[in-house]
C-alpha cells in the first residue's frame, strides 16, 4: 500500500527494530570514530510497488527516483552531537550507558536540555522540510503552469500553422482547379477545332474529285480541240491548290493530336496535384480539429524521428506553380493551333473558292470559244454547200456546153469530108474552105476550153467537198467539246461543294 507524503517507490520495514546501546556516550571528540548505529538484525526484505507498475494506470515516460534520506530510518530523532543541533555543551559530558531492556532511574539517559534541543532540532528540521518542501510544491506548480502555458501556446501555434497550411493549400487547390477547369474547356475547343478541321478535309475531296473528273472528261475532246487550253491549266492549278490544302490540313491534324496529348498530360499533372491538395487538406483539416479530447487519439513512438518530407514550402508551391504555368503555357500554344487551324481553314476555303470560280470563268469563256467557233464553222459550211451546189450546177452546164459543141463539130466535118468529093480542080481552097477549116479548129478549142473548165470545175468540186467534209468533222469536234465543257463540266460545277464560309472557333 501507499501513503501520501511518501515517494512513489517506498520501502516499508516489518518487525521491531532494536539498538544498540553503548554504556556511556562517547566524547565529542571521539565521536568521528564513533559508527552508527545500526539494528541488532538485519531488516527483512522491503516490499518494492511502483505507482507506474500499476495495471490501472497509464504508462508514463517517466521512473520513480528513489531519495536517500540524511537520517537514517532505524534513528527515531536527531543526531545530538551533529553539528546542526547546536549541543556543543555536550562535548564535555559522558552519558552512562542505556539499556533497552532495564531502566535505572538513577541514571537518566539525557539532561533536559538534550531534551528541549532534541526537540528544537526537530522543530528546525521540520521548518526546514516543510520549507524545501513548500518550495519544492510552489516549483512544481508553478512548472506545471508554465508547461501547460507552453503546451497550449505550443499547440495553438501548431493550429495557426495548421490553419495557414490550410489556407495555402486550399489556395494552390482552387488555383488547380480554376486552371483545369480552364485546360478542360480549352482541350474541348481545340477538339472542335480539330474536328471542323477534318469535316473541312474530307469535304475537299468533293471539289477534288469535281476537278479530276472535268480533266477526265475533258480528255475525250477530238482532234485539234485536244488543246492544253486555259480551263485545263485552271483545273491542274485547282487540283493542285486542293492537295498542297490537304497536306497543309492533314499537318495541322496531326499537330492537333500532338498538342492535344501536351493538354491531356498537363492537366493529368493539375488533377494529380489537385487531389493530392485535396487528400493534405483533409488530413491537415482533421489534424487542425484535433483537441485533447477528441477520440482516436494515441501514442506513436518515434514518429517525431520520422521524416519522409520530399519538399519544402518553396519547392512545394513551385512545383504547383510549374504545373499551373506549364498548363497556361501549353493553352496558349492551343489557342495559337486553334488559330492556326482557323486561318488555315479560311484561307483553304477563300483559295479553292477562288480557282472554283476562275475554272469555271475558264470554262464558260472556252465554251463561248467553242461555240463561237461552231457558229463560224456552219456559216462557212453552208456556203460551202451552197458553193457545191453551184459548182455542180457548172459543171452540168459545162457538160451540155461540151454536148451541145458535138453537133456543129459534126455539121462541120461532114461539110470538110463532103467537100472533099469534089472532082479535080473544084478541089479549091475556097473561102469555104478555109472558114471550115477554121470552124473545126474553134469547136476543138472550144471544147477542149470546156473540158478544162470542166475538169476545173470538177477538182473545185472535190476541194469544197473536202472542205465540207473537214468542216463536217470540225464542226462535230467543236460540239463534242462544248458538250463537254458545258453540259458536262460546268453541268457538275453550278454549285460549289463546300459552302463558302468563314469559320469562327
Amino acid at each position: 500500500m501507499e501513503y501520501l507524503g511518501q515517494t512513489q517507490t517506498a520501502t516499508y520495514l516489518t518487525g521491531p527494530r532494536q539498538f544498540t546501546q553503548y554504556p556511556q556516550l562517547p566524547t565529542i571528540g571521539n565521536l568521528q570514530n564513533v559508527s552508527k548505529t545500526t539494528d541488532t538484525y538485519p531488516a527483512p526484505s522491503p516490499l518494492r510497488r511502483s505507482l507506474t507498475t500499476l495495471p490501472w494506470r497509464p504508462s508514463a515516460y517517466y521512473q520513480s527516483t528513489k531519495t536517500n534520506p540524511t537520517i537514517p530510518l532505524t534513528r527515531s530523532m536527531p543526531d545530538p552531537f551533529s553539528q546542526k543541533t547546536q549541543l556543543s555543551e555536550l562535548d564535555a559530558l559522558k552519558v552512562p550507558p542505556v539499556f533497552a531492556s532495564a531502566r535505572n532511574a538513577l541514571y537518566t539517559r539525557f539532561t533536559p536540555n538534550d531534551w528541549m534541543a532534541s526537540n528544537q532540532g526537530n522543530y528546525l528540521a521540520s521548518d526546514r522540510v516543510r520549507s524545501g518542501a513548500e518550495r519544492l510544491r510552489l516549483d512544481t506548480v508553478r512548472l506545471c503552469r508554465e508547461a501547460d502555458d507552453k503546451t497550449k501556446r505550443t499547440q495553438n501555434d501548431v493550429g495557426k500553422r495548421l490553419g495557414e497550411r490550410i489556407g495555402d493549400i486550399n489556395f494552390w487547390k482552387n488555383e488547380l482547379n480554376l486552371e483545369t477547369d480552364n485546360m478542360i474547356s480549352e482541350t474541348n475547343q481545340l477538339q472542335e477545332a480539330k474536328r471542323v478541321l477534318e469535316k473541312f478535309l474530307a469535304e475537299t475531296e468533293n471539289p477534288l474529285h469535281l476537278a479530276q473528273e472535268c480533266l477526265y472528261h475533258r480528255e475525250k475532246r477530238q482532234s485539234i480541240d485536244l488543246v492544253h487550253d486555259n480551263p485545263e491549266k485552271a483545273l491542274i492549278r485547282e487540283v493542285d491548290v486542293i492537295k498542297r490544302c490537304q497536306d497543309k490540313m492533314r499537318g495541322l491534324v496531326d499537330k492537333a493530336n500532338v498538342q492535344l496529348s501536351l493538354n491531356r498530360a498537363s492537366q493529368h499533372e493539375l488533377e494529380k496535384d489537385s487531389i493530392d491538395k485535396f487528400v493534405a487538406e483533409h488530413l491537415d483539416n482533421a489534424c487542425h480539429g484535433m483537441r485533447n479530447t477528441s477520440r482516436g487519439l494515441a501514442y506513436h513512438d518515434g514518429v517525431h524521428r520520422i521524416d519522409n518530407s520530399l519538399s519544402v514550402p518553396e519547392t512545394w508551391a513551385k512545383f504547383s506553380n510549374n504545373n499551373i504555368q506549364r498548363s497556361q503555357a501549353e493553352r496558349a500554344a492551343s489557342k495559337n493551333m486553334r488559330n492556326e487551324i482557323e486561318s488555315v481553314i479560311n484561307a483553304c476555303n477563300n483559295e479553292m473558292w477562288q480557282e472554283w470560280n476562275a475554272v469555271n470563268v475558264a470554262l464558260n469563256q472556252r465554251a463561248q470559244e467553242t461555240t463561237d467557233a461552231r457558229n463560224k464553222i456552219q456559216t462557212h459550211l453552208s456556203k460551202v454547200l451552197q458553193e457545191v451546189f453551184e459548182m455542180e450546177k457548172n459543171i452540168e452546164l459545162l457538160k451540155k456546153a461540151i454536148q451541145d459543141k458535138e453537133a456543129p463539130m459534126q455539121v462541120a466535118q461532114t461539110r470538110l469530108d463532103t467537100r472533099l468529093r469534089r472532082p479535080n480542080v473544084e478541089l479549091c481552097r475556097d473561102p469555104v474552105q478555109h472558114r471550115l477549116v477554121e470552124e473545126v479548129y474553134e469547136i476543138t478549142d472550144t471544147v477542149d476550153s470546156l473540158q478544162q473548165k470542166l475538169r476545173e470545175a470538177e477538182n473545185a468540186l472535190q476541194a469544197l467537198l473536202r472542205t465540207k467534209a473537214a468542216l463536217e468533222q470540225d464542226l462535230s469536234i467543236k460540239n463534242n467539246s462544248l458538250f463537254i465543257d458545258r453540259d458536262k463540266c460546268l453541268a457538275m460545277r453550278k454549285t460549289f461543294p463546300m459552302a463558302p464560309r468563314v469559320v469562327s472557333l
